[in-house]
């Protein structure tokens, strides 16, 4: 099945048009600073986020000259330039604006609004989920989502026994679309979108579950963005964590760093990826740009597309959801590697967005910039580590250490903010701390190597699957 790009407009014409055919102001963080008496808008916090960033880019270049000039005598100067850039100077830049644009961030909460919760399509795609297929239907139960609610699983041709599991469940606002072979995740998507009756599509993974609240707090971002704002992606945090050492790894990554990233990006206007394991949409806006793209990345390609129409993708860093992470190292190269692809696809459908005049604009380059850093890393840094090991400081040495202190103080703001979250939502931060210790000092070593095969593959192949989410 594929989608219908003239359906009915009538389809839409829902209960909840009623809610959402307003735009809501704007400058709600003006009104909630005026009531504290202080406020800098955010156009401010990016100043100034870009001048520590380039001041402390300045201090680096300048204290990384005789590190340059050891280094060039060894490779020559071009490769000098590119590999202490690659793993100094310009992650010292990020890294700089990260930590005052944490600080500067003061989200407004989201408003209760007195009407009730607008009526709300959920898509799951499905493919051998016979695990976890019925927790994740229960989870949504659980919600007692306060408004209409319509949750559509397609089961992608799965050969084992989800069909059997969502047959056994009699909620009255589930239908479940059985495809007869498997057409991968954007193609069962995009069937499932032309059975949407609401303004507004969630996708869920079918592997995930709910945390209280997580439906109405998304959907309450979204209400409360700026009336530009099509989609809001939700917190993803790791379900299974408990179960060996590499999913307590990857705990950190999704409490920690991918969060702080989105909540960055959602502060300048636009958070670029909208996962599909967790993101609401504008369903009028995903009809018009023909669904889901058929793409390894799905997702971001799509996140891009609604960014390049000029509109905004916010983050909901309270409304919780928990998926499975994978638990070999092996699944997590190869997630990785999807991922990286995804970000290649991103740039050859949407790369006008190098050009466009916002703030957001920032955050393409610097995934422009990654592949840079990742090969560096690669091919320069972890062998520069092995070389250190036999007392040659070509590339890790004791200039390496200058990073540290400001690698401490983001992952502290980084922690801090997080744990702040947990607290307010009821959850407690579990104490792993090998995990933790893993994932700062040599989670980069497996991490970047894969999203350079990534890249490469994306390259060279055309092959287009499920894979790893």
């Amino acid at each position: 099945m594929t989608l219908n790009p003239s359906l009915d407009p009538a389809v839409l014409q829902d209960v909840d048009s009623l809610f959402l055919g307003a735009a809501l102001p704007a400058d709600i963080p003006l009104e909630d600073a005026k009531r504290s008496g202080f406020y800098i808008s955010v156009r401010w916090k990016f100043a100034l986020a870009m001048l520590a960033g380039l001041s402390w880019m300045g201090f680096s270049i300048y204290i990384a000259d005789a590190w340059v000039h050891d280094l060039a005598l060894a490779m020559g100067p071009v490769p000098a330039y590119l590999v202490i850039y690659g793993i100094a100077v310009v992650p010292g830049f990020m890294n700089a604006f990260l930590v005052v644009s944490l600080m500067l961030d003061r989200r407004p909460s989201a408003k209760q609004h007195d009407a009730r919760l607008p009526g709300i399509s959920i898509l799951v795609a499905a493919y051998n989920e016979e695990a976890s297929i019925v927790s994740t239907i229960e989870s949504i139960a659980l919600q007692q989502y306060e408004g209409p609610l319509q949750v559509v699983v397609i089961n992608d041709g799965s050969t084992d026994a989800t069909a059997e599991k969502l047959a056994g469940l009699g909620y009255p606002w589930l239908q479940v679309l059985n495809l007869e072979r498997n057409v991968g995740k954007a193609n069962a998507l995009n069937a499932g979108l032309a059975l949407v009756r609401h303004r507004l599509t969630i996708t869920v993974d079918g592997d995930s579950y709910l945390y209280k609240n997580a439906l109405p707090n998304l959907v309450r971002r979204y209400m409360s963005d700026p009336e530009n704002t099509r989609a809001v992606a939700g917190a993803v945090l790791v379900r299974n964590s408990r179960k060996n050492f590499v999913t307590s790894i990857q705990e950190w990554d999704y409490f920690h760093g991918i969060a702080a990233i989105k909540r960055l990006q959602s502060l300048y206007q636009g958070t670029l990826v909208a996962q599909g394991a967790f993101s609401v949409y504008d369903t009028a806006l995903i009809r018009e740009l023909g669904g889901w793209p058929h793409t390894v990345g799905e997702d971001i390609v799509l996140t891009w597309a609604i960014l390049e129409r000029g509109y905004r993708v916010g983050f909901a860093e309270n409304a919780c959801l928990f998926t499975n992470a994978p638990d070999t190292w092996l699944q997590f190269i190869r997630q990785r590697q999807r991922w990286s692809r995804g970000l290649i696809e991103a740039f050859k459908s949407h790369w006008r967005l190098l050009f466009k005049p916002r703030m957001t604009t920032l955050f393409i380059w610097w995934n422009l910039l990654f592949p840079y850093m990742d090969l560096v890393y690669t091919f320069a840094f972890i062998p520069g580590l092995v070389l250190a090991l036999f007392g040659i400081y070509w590339v890790a040495g004791p200039m390496t250490l200058l990073v540290l202190p400001l690698a401490m103080l983001v992952n502290h703001l980084m922690y801090s903010i997080q744990a702040k979250m947990f607290t307010e939502q009821g959850l407690t931060v579990r104490r792993n701390v090998p995990g933790f210790i893993f994932y700062a000092l040599f989670y980069s070593v497996v991490l970047q190597p894969a999203c350079v095969v990534g890249y490469l593959q994306e390259l060279v192949s055309r092959t287009k699957n499920w894979g790893t989410k």
